[in-house]
């Protein structure tokens, strides 16, 4: 069963500008869809640009316990031979995915509509996140899961031997959800139908019409509906891995906050699914440029110019922007924290059930660094201290959560004190160069034996 090793503690202290380029490893989302979806292709998929962090490796390791051939050919070079849908063999042994949420339910709705048995487990940290929000939709299926109590790994999942197809509208806005329906369709007969009543990362429709699948997107008065029709035979494709706007968030942020900062993160992922972060920071009044717009393997893309901004001032984050920016909160939290002005986030109660409960995390990090913090379940607010105005001085508990610890990272390279995390090791799972690349832009970040 996956464990989590010993912590590592790291310390930020304030920083003089940051400069230079921050060359951010590929999207996490679509590093992870591309294995998943190259397993199911008949023939080599050739993936470019793999961020081969834990939690995209954990999934690589996962495809080739279910028969497909996954070989690393150097740095981001991948390639998968697939196995075809509904391909999958049962695998010989339990299905550890370490720290990610994403690849454990896709996974989960990859298999849930072939008749094999899976075991999944994880760390500490997705042992205690909900599967229920999976697995129901998967019973729709003929799938059944056998877990711990409220839904929790480790958890068996028997495959449908006679899938049916399903039309499900998504209770909560989450693409692994409707990632994870949308993979079990795949090997159902007839149409499978997701709704959602707000648009979430829309990766898994791109890439699914670019492996061959036949499906459709339709606006109605329900939502987006979300048709894809069952058991086609996907095509292997050539996958170029855009740069993840999630891990570009923390040089990006980082830059708005240290004074005189310049730097340039090219060829960023710009899907309008993703950038709601992006938006909230320009209408904060960030001084980015979005230079460069282009298409890179079927992504809109763009490079930041990324200056520092002492202008900024608090907004309300319309809560309807939530979906395209969940992942985004924590560093928009520091953010806020040295902006002008109160900054309010509602309708984020999905924070709550992440790698960790990413709204007390932040709260309680932010109010040892001297930060004034208003929430309840769905809402956290920030009371800004001005460019330069947050004490610092604390040590943050990261609760074995990637995103919790880059974000008082991030805050300590600009508050008067150093802020330090309890345990940075979880960074690798979505970040692995994030030390060294801040590092190189001239952030003072620095393990140590005691934070």
């Amino acid at each position: 069963m996956s464990g989590h090793g010993e912590a590592q503690p790291m310390k930020a202290r304030k920083s003089g500008p940051l400069r230079g380029v921050a060359e951010v490893p590929g999207d996490k989302s679509i590093s992870h869809r591309s294995l998943i979806f190259g397993a199911m292709a008949v023939g080599e998929t050739r993936i470019s640009g793999l961020l081969e962090g834990q939690d995209v490796l954990d999934t690589a390791k996962a495809m080739r316990a279910f028969g497909a051939t996954v070989t690393r050919h150097g740095e981001g070079a991948w390639t998968v031979n697939g196995v075809g849908v509904g391909g999958f063999r049962e695998p010989a042994d339990v299905i550890d995915c370490g720290n990610s949420g994403t690849g454990v339910r896709l996974i989960m709705g990859t298999m849930a509509t072939t008749p094999i048995t899976a075991t999944f487990t994880g760390d500490a940290s997705l042992r205690k996140r909900p599967m229920g929000r999976v697995t129901d939709p998967l019973a729709l299926f003929g799938a059944q899961a056998y877990g711990r109590q409220g839904g929790r790994l480790p958890m068996t999942l028997v495959g449908a031997a006679n899938p049916v197809p399903v039309r499900y509208a998504l209770p909560v806005a989450s693409a692994q959800v409707k990632s994870a329906v949308l993979l079990a369709g795949l090997n159902a007969p007839g149409e499978t139908v997701v709704i959602e009543r707000e648009p979430t990362r829309d990766h898994s429709e791109r890439m699914l019409l670019g492996f061959g699948a036949k499906l459709s997107v339709e606006k109605t008065s329900e939502g987006h509906v979300i048709t894809l029709t069952g058991q086609p035979e996907l095509r292997p494709q050539v996958v170029a891995v855009p740069r993840d706007p999630s891990s570009a968030a923390f040089p990006v942020c980082a830059a708005l906050i240290v004074e005189g900062s310049d730097i340039l993160v090219p060829g960023v992922s710009q899907n309008l699914t993703r950038n709601g972060l992006y938006l909230t920071l320009v209408e904060m009044g960030a001084e980015i440029e979005f230079q460069n717009p282009r298409e890179e393997g079927g992504e809109p893309v763009a490079d930041l110019r990324v200056r520092f901004s002492g202008n900024m001032k608090g907004i309300e984050v319309p809560p309807e922007r939530a979906p395209s920016m969940i992942d985004e909160y924590p560093v928009l939290s520091v953010v806020a924290a040295f902006a002008t002005g109160k900054t309010v986030m509602r309708g984020v109660k999905e924070l709550r059930v992440k790698e960790s409960d990413r709204i007390d995390a932040m709260a309680r990090g932010l109010e040892a660094c001297g930060v004034r913090i208003e929430e309840d379940e769905d809402t956290l607010i920030v009371h800004g201290m001005g460019p330069g105005g947050v004490p610092g001085g604390a040590t943050c508990a990261t609760h074995i959560d990637h995103r919790i610890a880059m974000s008082f990272l991030v805050c300590g390279l600009a508050a008067k004190q150093p802020v330090s995390v309890d345990d940075a090791s979880p960074i690798a799972t979505s970040f692995p160069v994030f030390e060294g690349l801040m590092q190189g832009l001239g952030a003072m970040i620095q393990r140590s034996n005691r934070a």
